[in-house]
């Protein structure tokens, strides 16, 4: 492995990105909280992945659209199965790179080769908490909603920061809201992960309102911003600019182990359902497996399971090569490239987009999905037409009318709790997070009056 690292330094920068420091907040007060890594029987790491699972947020995926709404098929995933498959494929990952670590005399004493895969994991189960209702689907509706004219003047007492992030909803901001502040200790440090585990979470080192968040993804909310500061000053990750870092080396392990699984399951499910053939999913992974060999398995659907498990474990490797020859520039943020998949080995590349543009064009805008998509426009612009007047006219000391009252009383809201209008806002942004696709369906039917009787 090429480095210009003696092990020492490695170690003592290796140490500092695997920190296990937990942090609540108190009063407003953010507050340190570090445990020694030792050999116990549930690491650290462990720890992290038990408060994820259990947490409501991880549960609810399993009602979330994947790729598909309300599919019929037993089979078909949805965010829950994603979650755990790109767990799974990034604890392998993640074992192999810090095998690979290890015999390379890089790891720190206090952690093992599983250490890496252990982060690694936690991050993958919880990259999608962030979801709302429909997926990418529901991500628009809810953008289009703020960003429509006629709903300007709801907008026009925040700061352009604020303004930013609410007319900007983004799953994998919120996957981090969930984390630092909904789930477990609410308002509190949230399930309090440890910052090695959230820094493999973020993608996307910076706010809305950064150049690079505009019209583009990003992780961090203003509301979780003054955390993300102190979590990524104990990593010590390298600063690029203002509010502003350069990614977590294994956060390119959770995307890469991300964009294995879904440009390859999704393409299972598309035929399961019947999108693309069994010779168009066939062909893709053909030059990268034995196909001579797996062609003869003859019951169809154990053919395509064994195809698809080689070709994973083939990405995997690749994935773990990319991340040991470009160790030094992943370690010390100097990574220039998009991310690992830009340069793994090029069969690996060409098979897995081959396999997204195959989605792309027979999948992602199938007749089947167009009209549901269509209604989640409506679906969730219901629920904003309800919740977000509320909470304005509760905010301008309008005399409220009943049905802004019953609209209030329906979110949960704490009328006395003074927070600041951006905080509410929020508030409502987290309340549709929280619902799944079919309860968001029901709750939209139920409020319209459609079917009263």
């Amino acid at each position: 492995m090429p480095t210009n690292f003696d092990t020492t330094t490695a170690k003592d920068l290796w140490q500092t990105r695997l920190s296990t420091t937990r942090f609540s907040v108190i009063d407003g007060a953010i507050l340190p909280k570090t445990t020694a890594t030792g050999n116990n029987i549930r690491s650290n790491f462990h720890i992290d992945y038990d408060r994820v699972v259990f947490s409501r947020a991880f549960r609810k995926l399993g009602r979330k659209t994947q790729v598909h709404p309300f599919a019929q098929s037993d089979h078909t995933h949805n965010r829950l199965t994603h979650s755990v498959e790109v767990a799974s494929v990034g604890r392998s990952i993640g074992n192999q790179v810090g095998a690979a670590l290890y015999d390379a005399g890089l790891l720190p004493p206090d952690f093992s080769a599983n250490s890496i895969g252990a982060v690694v994991q936690v991050a993958c189960l919880a990259h999608d908490l962030g979801n709302p209702p429909f997926g990418h689907t529901g991500e628009q509706a809810l953008r289009e909603w703020f960003c429509d004219p006629k709903h300007a003047h709801y907008l026009e007492n925040l700061t352009d920061k604020q303004r930013s992030d609410i007319c900007t909803y983004e799953g994998n901001a919120h996957s981090l809201r969930t984390v630092l502040n909904l789930e477990m200790y609410k308002s509190q440090g949230g399930m309090r992960l440890t910052a090695a585990s959230i820094g493999a979470l973020i993608k996307y080192p910076w706010a809305s309102d950064n150049p690079k968040g505009k019209g583009q993804k990003f992780n961090i909310y203003q509301s979780e911003l003054p955390l993300f500061r102190h979590i990524s000053e104990t990593l010590d990750l390298p600063k690029i600019a203002t509010d502003h870092w350069a990614r977590h080396p294994l956060s390119y392990l959770m995307e890469a182990a991300d964009d294995i699984c879904y440009a390859l399951l999704d393409l299972e499910d598309a035929v399961e359902m019947g999108m693309i053939s069994v010779n168009d999913f066939q062909g893709v992974l053909k030059n990268i497996i034995d196909y001579d060999k797996l062609i003869n398995i003859k019951n169809t659907e154990q053919r395509l399971g064994a195809m698809r498990g080689t070709a994973i474990g083939r990405a995997v490797e690749a994935v773990t090569r990319a991340f040991m020859t470009h160790h030094d520039a992943l370690l010390t943020g100097k990574f220039e490239h998009k991310d690992l998949l830009a340069v793994i080995d090029p069969d690996i590349k060409d098979m897995l987009n081959k396999s997204k543009k195959l989605a792309a064009d027979e999948i992602f805008r199938h007749n089947s999905k167009l009209a549901t998509e269509i209604a989640a426009f409506g679906c969730l612009s219901t629920l904003l037409d309800l919740f977000i007047p509320a909470i304005y006219a509760h905010h301008h000391g309008s005399v409220l009318s009943t049905k802004h009252t019953l609209a209030l009383d329906l979110l949960g809201f704490d009328k006395e709790n003074r927070q600041s209008l951006y905080e509410d806002y929020m508030t409502v942004l987290d309340f549709i997070c929280g619902l799944t696709d079919n309860t968001a369906a029901k709750l939209a039917r139920d409020i319209s009056g459609v079917g009263m009787i």
